[in-house]
């Protein structure tokens, strides 16, 4: 398996399925809104050794303070194989020499992925707003 941030290298239509039809975070997003997204943002894709896409991740950065990690998602029938694992050390190594202040990211289930990668429980969460 590789990671690639070539965009051209990552089916967008895949991404669209799992995002829109499987992805708590994200259902019944529209191909449009995926595709502008990505456009937008740094853009990880976990290809097999055929080249077909198993894994993505997108984040969105001003490459100077502050990343967003999003959109992560394991094609079902890649999970536990280490996509997930080669996606977020893919986003550390590209996000570390950027020397960054904050890498932030939400999950409901994957906490312990991510705490091998140096991601903790935010310290002040009550500080964190957001509007919907």
């Amino acid at each position: 398996m590789r990671v690639t941030t070539d965009l051209a290298e990552i089916d967008l239509d895949v991404v669209h399925r799992w995002l829109s039809e499987d992805a708590y975070w994200a259902l019944g997003r529209s191909r449009d809104l995926v595709e502008r997204a990505a456009q937008h943002s740094l853009n990880f894709g976990a290809l097999d050794e055929d080249g077909t896409l198993v894994g993505y991740a997108r984040v969105v950065t001003d490459h100077t303070t502050f990343a967003w990690l999003c959109d992560v998602y394991v094609s079902p029938d890649a999970r536990g194989r280490g996509v997930g694992k080669a996606l977020a050390g893919a986003v550390v190594a590209t996000l570390e020499p950027l020397k960054l202040k904050r890498i932030l990211l939400a999950t409901a289930d994957a906490h312990g992925l991510y705490e091998q990668f140096g991601f903790e429980l935010y310290p002040t969460p009550e500080r964190l707003m957001h509007r919907a």
